[in-house]
C-alpha cells in the first residue's frame, strides 16, 4: 500500500478544490483513532475522514455512513469547543511529507476570532492527529498523546509546543535538481530504486521503482560517467512527468486487484510495474479510490477489526464445548456397559458360599449364559460386600447414563448454537450487524458487557431482502436474534420457512402473501438459505423447508434454535438471486 507524499499531495489537491472556505458542521468520532468532519462548502456538504490506525492511517473524503458511539468521546469533545463551527481557510501538505495541516478560523467564548491548526501525521505506527493553536504553536491535544517514556525526542502532550518530526535529510520530490539526482544514480543498478527511496522525500518504495521504469536495473556493475548522466536524464523525465501530471491534476487514480477481487494496491496514478498483472478499477478522483481500496481491504475492514473478539470468544468457546462432549461421550460409553455390574452383583449374592474375605477374584457359575465367569473381588471387605458394591457400581452407571445424557444433549445444543453464530460473524457485511451479535453473546453470558458511554442505541430488526423471478418475497435472518423475529414475528403460518439441513445457518422465508408457492421459487429460497449458511461454498447442500406453523420453538431454546416437523428436503447450489 502506497499512502506516500504524492498520494497525500493528490488528497490535498483535490481537499482544497472542495472544503477551502468550507463551515466546520459536525465533527464525530466513531473510534478511538479516527474522526468525520461534516463540511459545508460552496461545493456542496462533505464528509471528511481522518485515521491515524496504525494500519489505515490516511485523510480523504468518504460518501459512506460510519456509525458514532452512543456519547462522544473525550477528544471529539475537544473538537466541538475548539474548532466546531470554524471555517477552512486551506489544506496544505508539509513539502512532500505525509503531514497535513487543516488550519481553521474560529471564534472564542469572548467573541475574539482566534486561529487553530489541526495535524495529520500519516506516518504507520507513529501516525496521529494534533490540535495546535496556530498562534502560539502550543498543542492543545492530541488523538494519541506521546509520553516521555514512549518517545524521548518527540513528546506530544497538551501544552508542549508543537516539532515536526525529525527530518531524515531527504530532497522533496518536486525540488530535486538534475544534479543532485546524477549524485543518487552513482550506485550499481540493482540498488537505483533502494538509493532513490533513501534520498528522494514523498516516494514510496514502487514509485523508487517507477522512476527507474526504461532502465536496466539487474546489473551489479557500478554506472560509468555517460552511464550516469543517461540514467539521470531518464529518471529524471520520469520524476517530471509525475509532477507536471499532479501539478495539472492530471491523475488517474487506480485500485489494483487480485483474482478473489480483493484490492492489493492504489495510487493517484497507474502503477506501471502492476499494469497487466492485476485487474484494475479507475476512479475520476483520488478519494473515491481511496475509500474503495481501504473499505474492500480485509487487513484494515472495519467489521474484521470489530468482529475479531466475537471470533474469538466464540472459538474459545467451541473448543471447550468439543472437549466437554468429547468426555461425555466417553464417560457414556463406559457407563453403557453397566449390565456386567449387576450380573456380577447377582452371581456373587447366589454364591456367597463358594469364596471369603481375602480372596482377590472367584470363578461361578454363570446360569444366565450356562458357562463359568470369573469374577475380581477386593481382598478387604466381606463376600457381601463386594456383591453390594457391584450392585453400588450399576446403580451409579444407570444414574451416570440419565446425568450424561442430558448432559450431552445440552452441550450439542450449545455447540450447534455457537457454530450459527460463527457463521453470521463470517458472513456479517456491516457494523450494526457485528454489534448486534455482540449483544447476543453478551446476553448469552458468552462475552462481558463493555461499559459505554451514554445510553447504548437500540437496535431494529432488519433481515435482508430477496425478490426471486416471479416477484415473491424472500427475508434472511442476519444474527440468531433475527431469525426468531423473522419465522415467529414477521412470518405467517402458510408462509415457507427455510434451513439448511444439520449446517449451521439463517432462517429463511418465503412469503405467500395470497399467492401459490412455485417449485422455481422453492428452489430459489432454498439456493439463498444455502447462501447464507456454512456451506456456501460447497455444492448439492441440503435445504430443509416447510410451512411455517410446523416450526416451534422449544421452552428455554437459545436464540434461533428451533424444532420443525412434516418438512422435506431439497439440494441446490448456493446462489443469490440475479439482480
Amino acid at each position: 500500500m502506497a499512502f506516500d507524499g504524492i498520494a497525500v499531495q493528490a488528497v490535498t489537491q483535490e481537499l482544497n478544490k472542495k472544503l477551502s472556505g468550507g463551515k466546520l458542521e459536525k465533527v464525530y468520532q466513531p473510534e478511538n483513532d479516527e474522526l468525520v468532519f461534516h463540511i459545508h462548502s460552496k461545493k456542496g456538504n462533505f464528509k471528511l475522514y481522518l485515521s491515524c490506525n496504525s494500519s489505515n492511517a490516511r485523510i480523504n473524503l468518504i460518501t459512506e455512513s460510519v456509525p458514532n458511539p452512543p456519547a462522544p468521546l473525550n477528544f471529539c469533545m475537544l473538537l466541538r469547543k475548539h474548532i466546531q463551527g470554524g471555517r477552512i481557510t486551506s489544506i496544505i501538505q508539509k513539502e512532500c511529507e505525509r503531514i497535513v495541516e487543516i488550519p481553521f478560523e474560529t471564534i472564542n467564548e469572548l467573541g475574539f476570532s482566534v486561529n487553530k491548526k489541526l495535524i495529520i501525521e500519516i506516518m504507520g505506527k507513529h501516525s496521529n492527529i494534533i490540535l495546535v493553536d496556530a498562534d502560539t504553536n502550543k498543542i492543545i491535544d492530541s488523538i494519541k498523546r506521546v509520553s516521555i517514556d514512549v518517545n524521548r525526542i518527540r513528546q506530544i502532550l497538551p501544552g508542549k509546543l508543537y516539532e515536526y518530526p525529525p527530518s531524515q535529510d531527504k530532497i522533496p520530490f518536486n525540488q530535486i535538481t538534475l544534479e543532485e539526482i546524477e549524485q543518487i544514480c552513482m550506485c550499481t543498478p540493482n540498488k537505483l530504486a533502494k538509493v532513490l527511496l533513501s534520498k528522494i522525500q514523498g516516494i514510496s518504495p514502487i514509485m523508487a521503482e517507477q522512476l527507474t521504469y526504461g532502465l536496466e536495473i539487474s546489473s551489479e556493475i557500478p554506472y560509468s560517467q555517460e552511464e550516469t548522466e543517461q540514467t539521470a536524464k531518464i529518471v529524471e523525465r520520469n520524476l517530471r512527468t509525475l509532477i507536471n501530471n499532479l501539478t495539472k491534476g492530471n491523475l488517474n487514480p487506480t485500485v489494483y486487484l487480485d483474482k478473489t477481487g480483493n484490492p492489493v494496491d492504489f495510487h493517484a496514478v497507474p502503477i506501471l510495474s502492476l499494469e497487466g498483472i492485476y485487474d484494475t478499477e479507475e476512479f475520476e478522483e483520488i478519494s473515491a479510490a481511496i475509500e474503495f481500496f481501504y473499505s474492500h481491504r480485509s487487513s484494515s475492514n472495519r467489521i474484521k477489526q470489530k468482529s475479531t473478539d466475537l471470533e474469538k470468544a466464540v472459538k474459545n468457546n467451541l473448543d471447550k464445548l468439543y472437549l466437554k462432549k468429547q468426555r461425555l461421550s466417553e464417560d457414556l460409553l463406559k457407563a453403557e456397559n453397566s449390565e456386567e455390574y449387576r450380573l456380577f452383583g447377582e452371581l456373587l449374592t447366589a454364591n456367597l458360599h463358594l469364596f471369603s474375605t481375602g480372596d482377590s477374584k472367584v470363578t461361578v457359575f454363570n446360569y444366565y449364559d450356562g458357562v463359568e465367569s470369573t469374577i475380581p473381588l477386593d481382598k478387604k471387605i466381606s463376600p457381601s460386600k463386594n456383591a453390594q458394591l457391584y450392585f453400588k457400581k450399576y446403580s451409579k452407571s444407570k444414574t451416570a447414563i440419565k446425568e450424561k445424557s442430558i448432559q450431552l444433549e445440552e452441550t450439542n445444543e450449545d455447540i450447534n448454537y455457537l457454530e450459527s453464530v460463527a457463521v453470521f460473524i463470517d458472513n456479517a457485511e456491516t457494523v450494526e450487524e457485528i454489534e448486534e451479535i455482540r449483544n447476543e453473546l453478551v446476553e448469552g453470558g458468552y462475552l462481558r458487557k463493555r461499559k459505554i458511554h451514554g445510553k447504548p442505541a437500540k437496535i431494529k430488526p432488519s433481515p435482508l431482502s430477496y425478490t426471486s423471478s416471479q416477484g415473491f418475497r424472500i427475508l434472511v435472518g442476519r444474527n440468531n436474534k433475527e431469525n426468531d423475529h423473522l419465522t415467529f414475528k414477521l412470518a405467517s403460518s402458510k408462509d415457507i420457512w427455510f434451513h439448511t439441513k444439520d449446517i449451521p445457518g439463517s432462517h429463511v422465508i418465503l412469503f405467500a402473501e395470497g399467492k401459490e408457492i412455485t417449485e422455481s421459487a422453492i428452489f430459489e429460497a432454498a439456493a439463498i438459505a444455502a447462501f447464507h449458511s456454512k456451506g456456501k461454498n460447497s455444492e448439492n447442500v441440503p435445504v430443509d423447508y416447510v410451512q411455517v406453523k410446523y416450526v416451534k420453538k422449544p421452552a428455554g431454546a437459545k436464540p434461533g434454535m428451533v424444532i420443525f416437523t412434516n418438512n422435506r428436503t431439497v439440494y441446490v447450489n448456493p446462489e443469490l438471486p440475479q439482480k
